[in-house]
């Protein structure tokens, strides 16, 4: 129990894929302009992570080793495939939105990473709460990245008025740049904060 609650520890602090390692970079800018697009997003990478770890675990000793790459990307694309259709069938506006950045998932180096770091090494329990992990950590990241982003372009949270109307919405935040200045204030922020706890735990040994 120890492991599989290390396995989401990890995912969502010690390594996690937008903050620490730094992955999943174009999803990450392009999709968190809204709120709505950033979950949207989050939940179906998470739900492919979770399909795609559980099976490549469960074929890795049948998959030969110079073919196993093409084998995880026939794998993580079944899963990406499946979300388009269910999006495409119960949240077609979900699915608009997204647009090509959903079948991109396919090459989300952050599920593909999984799949050869640690799936096709481990047990499958394990490779489905590290893929847990991973995933929740991806889409905390991305939903805290589009919640500036959107407050502050547009004044609203996930659609609705959050600002008051009187508010000029900052129109940079909506755009790339927005999304490149978001993400570095908040990566700053984030070292700032590694750096000062490291400098405090020197000074009390």
């Amino acid at each position: 129990m120890k492991e599989l609650v290390n396995r989401l520890k990890t995912g969502i602090i010690t390594e996690n894929p937008v903050f620490i390692q730094v992955l999943a970079m174009c999803p990450t800018l392009a999709v968190t302009s809204s709120v709505k697009n950033a979950a949207g997003m989050a939940l179906a990478a998470t739900v492919v992570l979770i399909g795609s770890n559980a099976v490549i675990s469960l074929i890795r000793k049948l998959v030969p080793d110079k073919i196993r790459i093409p084998a995880y990307i026939v794998v993580i694309a079944t899963f990406v495939t499946l979300i388009q259709f269910l999006l495409q069938a119960y949240i077609p506006d979900l699915y608009k939105s997204l647009g090509i950045f959903l079948p991109l998932i396919v090459v989300n180096c952050v599920i593909l990473g999984r799949a050869e770091a640690y799936a096709s090494k481990n047990k499958v329990i394990p490779s489905i709460f590290d893929a847990i992990g991973m995933g929740l950590g991806f889409g905390l990241a991305i939903v805290v990245l589009a919640t500036f982003r959107e407050v502050l372009g547009n004044g609203t949270f996930y659609g609705m008025q959050f600002l008051p109307k009187s508010y000029v919405p900052a129109m940079v935040m909506t755009s790339a740049p927005g999304a490149f200045i978001t993400l570095g204030i908040l990566l700053a922020c984030l070292n700032q904060y590694k750096i000062s706890k490291a400098k405090k735990s020197e000074t009390t040994k």
